[in-house]
């Protein structure tokens, strides 16, 4: 059956939509080749199964690369495809809105708290 979408964010969603994807993705933009284990610590709210999951979603996509090293223990990394590497502006616009969201948020005196890796400090913004 032919897939039929409304209008292009459709088309965009059914790749990258849900909660974790694009997380992983603004990763991968940002931090270039990541190892499993260091999702889990710039992801802590996602369970192993989700991670593994989502993966493989944007794997089977043509966003991602996954490169498996013969070694004991086995090393597994992550990296953008070119073709995933045509989301970075996509990708920064969605964490620039975030972040102006947020600070948007502190200002109307919600109680909000951001969590911002750069050069990997972790940086907290409360209200």
């Amino acid at each position: 059956m032919k897939k039929v979408y409304n209008i292009g964010v459709e088309a965009t969603l059914e790749v990258i939509g849900g909660k974790w994807k694009p997380v992983i993705l603004c990763h991968l933009n940002h931090h270039g080749q990541i190892r499993t284990n260091e999702f889990r610590r710039l992801i802590p709210g996602i369970s192993q199964k989700m991670l593994t999951s989502q993966l493989r979603e944007l794997e089977q996509c043509g966003l991602i690369n996954r490169k498996v090293y013969n070694q004991v223990p086995p090393k597994v990394e992550y990296s953008l495809t070119p073709y995933g590497h045509e989301m970075e502006p996509v990708l920064n616009l969605l964490c620039t809105w975030g972040e102006n969201h947020v600070e948007k948020l502190i200002e109307n005196g919600e109680e909000v708290l951001l969590m911002q890796r750069d050069d990997d400090i972790a940086v907290q913004k409360l209200s």
